[in-house]
């Protein structure tokens, strides 16, 4: 037998076994400012939510001037799922996909593609028509919405939570997500009004999916192969999808729904969630699937200005741009009595793609100024603080549940309390 042969036949073992998880190095807390004794709270938190019965399987990764000094698995995969659960698990981000369909606006952006004051309709005429509903009459906008309003939720668009409202009802109604492909959700949306003028309101819509479908009219490619040529493959993020590959299927965290009247949670019913494989709908608003790791590793490219592992997505200007704060106070403030879920955080504003903490001494919790941040409608948390130069990422998987915030605020004491030093000095 040759050489050649034997060297061919030699690994006919190492590739019949499956891949492994991708290895991270966790370096010693003490290293970059932080007590190891007392980030152990991460891991208490998260075990009591566990036993008491507000969580079911977690993963949470800390990062301080780009090295990971916490990156635990907690709990299981699902309720109907014993295995314990793993730090290379998949979960649905849901909401957390806004800020990459917004990063990939921005490339475009960055290529000439687009003004931030453009408006919508000069790309995607179709809805160039859509008109202001008010007191049930349909009227021409004063104004048309901008790019820029899509990416700052006051675009005047809506998503129907609130149904007590008949243009909230035509939302709903209207199965926007339902639909085949990003070109007819635009055509369906070009059919209802607007909830109000543009530019008048922060209002938590369906703006980022108009964004989406933005960005495959402008690139000629679909938001799922614009997404992997231009931010996972150059990030190495190997783990997040629209379409979940069968052999990873395994890895993926049972969904949860929360029981209001009993007050627990308990496994997703049947047909309430998109399906894992075969999506033709890129939903640039809610759609990924993605493991803390991957998360983590967009987080350090917009932590390091646009650029990791000399990979360049984007400019440190365009980043430094997309988290300033946006909202005048009038805007941020306008409706915030009626639509408290559609609202922000005291002290936090929006930027292009994600809420930014204004005002740290009104956020409630111990948060820094300029903090970027957003999380998912399944639980899932992200943040990255400037200031402290500290990347922060939660997966779990539990919809509706009424112990969100505080799990967001006793994460952020867990983290916080943690520092033995101030300030961002890189590290890098």
């Amino acid at each position: 037998m040759t050489t050649r042969a034997l060297l061919l036949l030699s690994l006919v073992p190492l590739l019949a076994m499956p891949l492994q998880a991708t290895v991270v190095a966790v370096v010693e807390p003490e290293q970059v400012g932080l007590s190891g004794d007392r980030l152990r709270k991460i891991t208490e938190f998260v075990e009591r939510e566990i036993a008491d019965g507000n969580l079911v399987g977690t993963v949470t990764l800390v990062a301080r001037h780009g090295k990971v000094v916490h990156f635990e698995a907690a709990g299981r995969y699902g309720l109907e799922d014993a295995r314990p659960m793993e730090t290379d698990a998949l979960f649905r981000i849901f909401s957390m996909t806004k800020p990459i369909t917004t990063v990939a606006a921005m490339i475009l952006y960055e290529e000439g593609a687009f003004h931030l004051g453009d408006p919508v309709a000069k790309y995607l005429p179709e809805l160039a028509g859509m008109q202001l509903s008010i007191d049930g009459k349909l009227v021409p906008p004063g104004s048309q919405m901008t790019i820029e309003q899509l990416m700052t939720h006051t675009a005047g668009l809506t998503n129907g939570w609130h149904i007590e409202h008949p243009v909230e009802r035509a939302y709903r109604d209207a199965g926007l997500r339902q639909s085949p492909d990003l070109n007819a959700f635009i055509e369906k949306l070009a059919t209802l009004p607007l909830r109000f003028e543009p530019g008048t309101r922060y209002h938590y819509s369906v703006a980022t999916d108009v964004l989406g479908a933005l960005v495959e009219r402008l690139s000629g490619q679909t938001l799922e192969q614009f997404f992997q040529t231009r931010i996972f493959d150059p990030l190495a993020m190997h783990d997040t999808f629209f379409n979940l590959p069968d052999d990873k299927t395994p890895r993926m965290a049972g969904s949860h729904l929360w029981n209001v009247e009993q007050q627990e949670m308990g496994p997703m019913p049947a047909g309430l969630l998109p399906p894992l494989s075969g999506v033709t709908l890129f939903s640039g608003g809610a759609g990924l699937i993605s493991t803390a790791h991957d998360y983590w590793r967009f987080c350090e490219m917009l932590r390091r200005g646009g650029s990791l592992d000399g990979a360049r997505i984007l400019g440190p200007k365009t980043v430094q741009a997309m988290t300033m704060a946006r909202l005048t106070s009038e805007v941020r403030d306008n409706g915030a009595t009626q639509y408290p879920a559609s609202h922000l955080y005291p002290g936090q504003s929006f930027g292009l793609g994600a809420g930014v903490i204004t005002d740290p001494a009104q956020a409630g919790v111990v948060s820094s100024k300029g903090e970027y941040s957003w999380g998912g409608i399944a639980n899932t948390k992200f943040w990255i603080d400037s200031e402290e130069d500290l990347v922060v990422v939660f997966m779990t998987q539990v919809l509706g549940t009424p112990h969100s915030d505080r799990h967001r605020f006793d994460l952020k004491v867990a983290t916080y309390q943690a520092l033995t030093e101030l300030g961002s000095s890189s590290g890098d």
